[in-house]
């Protein structure tokens, strides 16, 4: 038997259990990775709370939990290729990573992710990148970042704010990230001009950059896609990730899939590098994957919360 967790029924951190599950193996073209650490999204406590959203990935209860993983291959079927025993890797798995093993297919599925992690990037690290370092380079991606551009994002100190202040940053552009008052040593830290959000954001965007902004990346609602449009920023070098579909003014949607290929690859040699860092806010074992959700789903976490086992 092994370890994975399992949620019956749709609702909060509390419908979480760690259950014993029959021990999966690899099956031909497939390998199997003894997980050591999973890094939780904003998107898991979500698909758990919500039937609708759950719907929309084909996820019924009872299901797994959780998608950004990372571990060792232990495993490899006939005919699989990629992958050798003994290797670090990481990647993603839909509703199925938070378990002692997860077994993914090679080719890999349509919701399946699996890197060689590089040297000098930890298990930890390595499990915070799938949903969030995706995120933030399609999001810069789309809205074309560039050397000379002034870059306001929008929930600058979550998890995927993170990512983007910094690879905007290795682009060579000017950060203000918007966040709470007491979040701006962390912002600075990261090397980004923290601005407090809500009412008169505008104006005091405007103070920071008299020659205005050029850019904005809205990581969290509307506000900031708002403020760059009476800004004078033009609706395609705007983006959102939790506008849906249709943004207002134009703006452009991104989500991890529309992510290039090499992505993820360059930002995890990037950490390895020490050019991007990952702050971990806090790290629970499995055993308290309710509290780790929950800390989560509060949407108040400075950095990435890991799950190990």
């Amino acid at each position: 038997m092994s370890r994975a967790v399992i949620y019956e029924k749709f609702g909060g951190p509390e419908v979480l259990d760690v259950q014993d599950v029959p021990e999966p193996h690899a099956g031909p073209g497939e390998v199997r990775v003894r997980v050591a650490a999973v890094g939780l999204n904003p998107m898991d406590p979500a698909i758990a709370a919500t039937p609708e959203l759950a719907a929309r990935f084909n996820i019924t209860v009872p299901s797994g939990f959780g998608y950004d993983f990372a571990g060792v291959v232990d495993e490899v079927g006939d005919g699989a290729s990629g992958f050798a025993e003994g290797e670090r890797v990481y990647g993603g798995v839909m509703e199925r990573a938070a378990a002692d093993f997860v077994v993914v297919n090679t080719p890999l599925g349509a919701s399946e992710v699996l890197l060689h992690t590089p040297e000098g990037l930890s298990d930890e690290l390595a499990s915070t990148l799938g949903v969030a370092g995706a995120t933030a380079s399609a999001a810069l991606a789309a809205i074309d970042i560039r050397p000379e551009d002034t870059v306001l994002i929008g929930g600058a100190a979550g998890g995927v704010g993170v990512f983007a202040v910094q690879l905007a940053q290795l682009a060579g552009a000017t950060v203000i990230g918007t966040a709470s008052q007491g979040t701006f040593s962390f912002l600075r830290e990261l090397g980004a001009e923290p601005v407090t959000y809500g009412a008169g954001l505008a104006d005091r965007v405007r103070a920071l950059a008299p020659d205005g902004i050029t850019a904005a990346i809205d990581l969290f609602g509307t506000e900031t896609v708002q403020t760059a449009l009476a800004l004078g920023v033009t609706p395609e070098r705007i983006a959102t990730i939790a506008a849906g579909p249709t943004p207002p003014g134009g703006a452009r949607a991104a989500w991890g899939g529309d992510a290039e290929p090499d992505a993820l690859p360059r930002i995890a040699d990037a950490i390895a590098a020490g050019q991007i860092t990952v702050p971990i806010a806090a790290r629970f074992p499995i055993e308290q994957i309710r509290e780790a959700t929950a800390l989560q789903a509060d949407r108040h976490v400075h950095g990435k919360i890991v799950v190990t086992l």
